[in-house]
């Protein structure tokens, strides 16, 4: 009963915090930085597993230039085709996100610069990744070398499959010697400044320069699926407004 009242408080509904309340807390400038030669050293991989094309974006698109500036050898793994994230929709029934989304992905880590980066989809079931996660766990194992750097969603971050992932990658690096780092993404939506179930003190904040910012900000405008409302069925973008502000910081920031 604990885990699933857990649960139930890092639901993901309504506006969430919004940003400003976000960019008005000092505990945000307080952080401790790190660059992008200290998250992923020189020879080191980094290993990006994101539970929906887009994540990847949102959560490291930042980093994913630095990293390829810096020569880092790269492996993007979709685990799942985010088929499910219109339910109901003639506009966007599941085969065409299905085809629709990785395409996107492809234009926005084009649009990072990064044109030809190794990347292995694993077409989980969008929503069920839960139902997997020892599956995933083996899959990541079989994938993951010690010294690998694993960049993942929060195994608290709020929604299943992020979660999932998380849980996931913990125990594929746990099992190959490779070394998790989690990103929040959804967190910013439940969570607030200060709250006490954000592991802040394995948090560091990554400096983006402008120009970084700037090709991230583009990268996102890819995800038409994802950024604009759906007249089909009524329903707003997935993530707009402060959902997307929120991610669009002059920094990232990574639990360590």
């Amino acid at each position: 009963m604990l885990a699933q009242s857990d649960r139930q408080a890092r639901r993901i509904e309504g506006s969430g915090t919004p940003d400003q309340v976000w960019l008005s807390w000092p505990g945000l400038n307080d952080l401790p930085g790190i660059d992008a030669h200290a998250l992923v050293p020189p020879g080191a991989r980094a290993v990006i597993v994101a539970p929906h094309p887009d994540d990847e974006i949102l959560a490291c698109g930042g980093l994913l230039q630095l990293l390829a500036a810096q020569g880092s050898q790269l492996l993007l793994i979709a685990v799942t085709d985010g088929d499910a994230s219109h339910p109901g929709s003639p506009l966007w029934p599941q085969e065409r996100l299905r085809q629709v989304r990785p395409q996107e992905s492809a234009q926005a880590l084009a649009t990072l610069g990064l044109a030809s980066p190794a990347w292995l989809r694993l077409q989980l079931p969008d929503g069920g990744v839960a139902g997997m996660t020892p599956q995933l766990s083996a899959t990541l194992a079989a994938q993951l070398r010690p010294g690998d750097r694993v960049f993942t969603t929060w195994r608290l971050d709020g929604h299943p499959d992020h979660e999932a992932c998380g849980r996931a990658c913990a125990s594929a690096c746990a099992a190959s010697g490779a070394t998790l780092v989690e990103m929040p993404v959804w967190g910013w939506h439940w969570a607030a400044p200060g709250d006490t179930r954000v592991p802040w003190h394995r948090a560091r904040r990554l400096p983006l320069p402008a120009p970084i910012l700037q090709r991230k900000r583009a990268a996102l405008r890819c995800f038409a699926s994802q950024m604009q409302d759906d007249p089909s069925t009524g329903r707003p973008a997935i993530v707009a407004g402060d959902a997307l502000q929120r991610l669009l910081h002059a920094w990232e920031v990574y639990f360590l």
